[in-house]
């Protein structure tokens, strides 16, 4: 009997508990505010937490899994339908947590039925040990698990912190972007925008809009920006200029690894160093060393100069100042208004100060200005003589005169031409109509101009000439042929004004109906290795159009000459003297000197 009284008992004060429950909550609904006086209110059970630290990571193509947002702690937590009707109120030292990420503030509307929450004040978001929010105020939605932050907003990742007033955190992606002006500062660069993403998982961050990279030794300025906050370097997608103490960059598209100062910049960018501008499709650059690689649509300007380079492929040093192009290569000097325009297979620009440079070009040169044009095989320019030298078969043409060589020498006067030396085998011709030409050759020539004219002429050495003299009226008189040691002629109106030959000239005047167009005079001006060339040969040849031609020529062997010093007293062999052998007609074979045993 009492067990069962016990028992009755019992079920009365479960059923009183239970309607004294029921009581509370309809008062907690109905009343304007009720407030739970008791501290540190802990609301999420431990078995919930457990379960949720086990959530795995949803893959992209999965939606992730809706979970709960819990109110971890709350020194107080109250209900004010006229404020919130349908929020939790939270102060003090309050925490929440979703998955493995938590929240800290002040104050905060716990929307339970929504699984979101506002944040107030000394506002934390933490998520596992690495990655940190602060701002003053948050909104998170956990359906979405998107965190709103304002004002004050500072993200820290490792060396990486993001200062924004407006800053979106997505949870899933694990990326923030900010959209009302930010800022980006790791240990060397500090990187603002209007907008801006950074992801804590790949470390890479997203610039657009007034984007501004601060670095000790540059400043970069761009369109937009993607920036790895491991290896430091800079992704350029948009147009940009990097502002430094050795100069300027303007490129739109490229990298720029900040931390050892190397670059590559595409589509036409430009690299400028003081009074010199690099451009080209594809520019490796590396700014401590100054070195710029260039790849397709190469052109090097100097300003100062006047002059550019040009070329498919080039490099320049901007603290040596050496410049290299091939591949159509190309030189243009404009400093006297009309432009020289250089080509060749490869071109050198060497820089030995700020005033003297020199120019070289190799293989199969070719140049053009309205004064002057010539081709060569190689050829090179110096500043400090102002002297352009050309070999290997160097042909200058001048109005109505073409010089022809051995080596050909240009001496410049302030970019104008102040005579032109032909050395060896020197040959020139003046157009006199379709059928005549002036003709000069000897061993030595020099051209003075006057002008862009030429105006006086002198050949050294075996000196022969072939003019032909004009009447008053322009009629021609006749071919004059003349041979002699030296000779010089004066040109006024590109027509032969005085005419001096010495010593001991030879001359002979062929009336125009004696002529033939038909023969020609064939001299041999090379012999080969081991032979001697007799320059007084040569032979006359009837060409015709429906037979070919002949011409023999006989060379000797050359001979051996042996030379031997002695001393005159005592017979003995004497070493190191100096002996200069020069042939009859004035060419010398250079300089010797004898050997121990005097030869």
């Amino acid at each position: 009997m009492r067990t069962v009284n016990k028992f009755i008992f019992t079920g009365l004060f479960f059923v009183l508990a239970v309607c004294a429950f029921a009581q509370a909550q309809d008062s907690i609904v109905h009343a304007d505010t009720t407030v739970i006086t008791a501290q540190d209110v802990t609301v999420a059970p431990p078995d919930s937490l457990k379960a949720a630290d086990s959530l795995q990571v949803m893959t992209d193509t999965v939606p992730p899994k809706k979970t709960k947002v819990y109110l971890i702690h709350s020194n107080t937590l109250s209900f004010d339908k006229a404020v919130k009707p349908d929020a939790q109120i939270l102060n003090g030292d309050v925490c929440f947590r979703h998955d493995s990420s938590y929240m800290y503030c002040d104050s905060a509307y716990f929307f339970e039925q929504t699984n979101s929450l506002e944040a107030f004040s000394n506002v934390r978001m933490e998520q596992g040990d690495t990655l940190f929010v602060y701002g003053d105020y948050l909104f998170y939605d956990g359906n979405t698990q998107v965190a709103y932050l304002r004002e004050n907003v500072r993200m820290e990742n490792g060396q990486v912190t993001l200062f924004t007033d407006s800053l979106n955190y997505e949870r899933i992606p694990n990326i923030g972007y900010y959209f009302e002006g930010g800022l980006i500062v790791d240990s060397l660069n500090q990187l603002s925008s209007f907008y801006g993403q950074y992801s804590p998982e790949t470390k890479l961050a997203v610039f657009n809009d007034s984007v501004q990279v601060e670095n000790p030794d540059f400043t970069l300025y761009s369109d937009t920006l993607h920036y790895d906050t491991e290896s430091k370097v800079a992704t350029i997608l948009g147009p940009s200029v990097i502002v430094s103490d050795s100069g300027t960059i303007h490129t739109s598209r490229g990298w720029y690894d900040t931390v050892n100062n190397t670059s590559l910049l595409l589509d036409q960018s430009q690299v400028e160093s003081g009074e010199k501008i690099l451009i080209g499709d594809s520019i490796f650059y590396n700014r401590d060393t100054g070195m710029g690689e260039v790849y397709g649509n190469m052109s090097l300007i100097d300003t100062a100069q006047h002059v550019t380079l040009q070329g498919e492929y080039g490099y320049y040093n901007e603290q040596t100042g050496y410049a290299f192009a091939t591949d159509s290569a190309r030189f243009l000097e404009y400093s006297q208004g009309d432009t020289l325009f250089l080509h060749a297979d490869t071109l050198q620009m060497v820089t030995v100060d700020s005033v003297y440079r020199e120019i070289k070009a190799y293989y199969g040169v070719r140049f053009y200005r309205i004064d002057m044009q010539g081709v060569c095989d190689s050829m090179q320019f110096n500043t400090r003589d102002s002297v352009l030298y050309m070999y290997t078969e160097p042909v200058l043409w001048n109005e109505q005169y073409q010089l022809y060589g051995d080596t050909i020498a240009i001496y410049m006067n302030d970019s104008t031409i102040e005579y032109a030396h032909v050395i060896q085998f020197a040959f020139a011709a003046q157009h006199v109509d379709s059928s005549y030409y002036n003709q000069l050759k000897g061993n030595d020539l020099k051209a003075y101009f006057e002008g862009q004219a030429v105006h006086q002429i002198d050949v050294a050495g075996n000196a022969e000439s072939i003019f032909y003299p004009l009447e008053k009226d322009g009629a021609k008189v006749g071919m004059n042929e003349t041979k002699s040691g030296f000779l010089t002629i004066w040109v006024k109106d590109n027509k032969l004004d005085k005419l001096k030959i010495w010593p001991s000239p030879v001359g002979s005047m062929t009336p125009i109906p004696d002529l033939k167009p038909d023969w020609y005079v064939v001299k041999e001006t090379a012999a080969p290795e081991g032979y001697c060339l007799d320059t007084a040969v040569s032979k006359n040849v009837q060409v015709k159009s429906d037979a070919p031609s002949m011409v023999k020529f006989e060379n000797d062997k050359n001979a051996t000459l042996r030379i031997s010093k002695t001393d005159s007293v005592t017979g003995k062999p004497m070493e190191n003297v100096e002996f200069t052998i020069v042939r009859e007609d004035g060419k010398t074979y250079g300089k010797h000197y004898t050997n121990r045993q005097g030869e």
